[in-house]
């Protein structure tokens, strides 16, 4: 499995079934997390900075709804901008950042470490392809800390969700990725976990991984382990092209401090504040 170009040109019969979907999903992601939106007093609030060019304005909305308390703060983000792929629509790992996208994850570390009441002084993971290790390397370098990034097979395919990885990669190249994340949120594949194992051993992981109180760490993925995590999270089995996560575009996620079974995880997608509790994935 690779990962797809940004505004990728989907095939009509995919706009056809987002344009029909999308009512559907909107209505039945309010009902999909355990509370839904909600506000805080003590959240960071408007950010006077201007934004990196670049960024998806989604990241600055989220930024918008963070606590501005002691968490323990995940960002599980996508890589930045990458190299396009040979016209298929689909990536090799081997493509690297351009230079824009490199600017960009720098800019956006230095941006986060000025506007944000959050530390990174803090390790990070990521998946072992280097376009993932750059962006979370230049991201701490522009944020002004230099520690390690591990690398984490969980954040990258196959090891995450692919227990199959030749079936799974006949399946994605013959459906496109879409349709690939869509069939694993419906538990339809013979070549993954089910979907709620799936997204329960990320969610694990990131659990692992907190830092400690009032510190911000990155988790850098691609874009389909980020697409299937955030479906199982809110509780939708059909997702469209407007959904999908692009370059540099994350979730915000804490955790409560209790044990990982009784745990609570609050994420912020696109500006919107959800809570799920683990239980419900076990």
């Amino acid at each position: 499995m690779t990962d797809i170009d940004d505004n990728q040109d989907s095939p009509a019969s995919d706009k056809q079934a987002a344009d029909k979907h999308v009512a559907k999903k909107l209505a039945t992601v309010g009902k999909a997390v355990d509370n839904p939106i909600h506000t805080d007093k003590a959240d960071i609030g408007v950010p006077s900075a201007p934004a990196p060019a670049h960024l998806p304005d989604s990241m600055i909305n989220s930024v918008k709804q963070l606590p501005n308390q002691q968490e323990r703060l995940i960002l599980f983000t996508r890589h930045s901008l990458r190299e396009r792929s040979n016209g298929n629509g689909f990536a090799s790992y081997d493509l690297p950042l351009t230079p824009k996208g490199r600017v960009l994850a720098k800019s956006w570390g230095r941006w986060l470490a000025d506007n944000l009441t959050y530390s990174m002084e803090a390790y990070s993971i990521a998946s072992p392809i280097e376009r993932c290790v750059e962006t979370a390397t230049l991201m701490q370098r522009g944020a002004g800390v230099n520690h390690p990034v591990v690398h984490q097979p969980l954040l990258v395919e196959p090891g995450s969700l692919v227990i199959h990885p030749t079936l799974a990669n006949d399946v994605f190249k013959n459906v496109g990725a879409l349709q690939f994340i869509n069939a694993f949120l419906t538990n339809s594949l013979d070549s993954t976990k089910p979907a709620k194992q799936g997204g329960l051993d990320i969610l694990r992981l990131l659990y692992d991984n907190q830092p400690k109180p009032g510190h911000l760490t990155l988790a850098v993925s691609h874009d389909t382990l980020l697409a299937a995590f955030l479906g199982v999270m809110m509780q939708v089995t059909d997702i469209t092209w407007n959904d999908w996560p692009k370059m540099m575009e994350g979730v915000f996620i804490w955790f409560d401090d209790k044990p990982f079974e009784q745990a609570t995880a609050t994420f912020i997608w696109r500006g919107q504040r959800y809570d799920t509790a683990v239980a419900r994935l076990l």
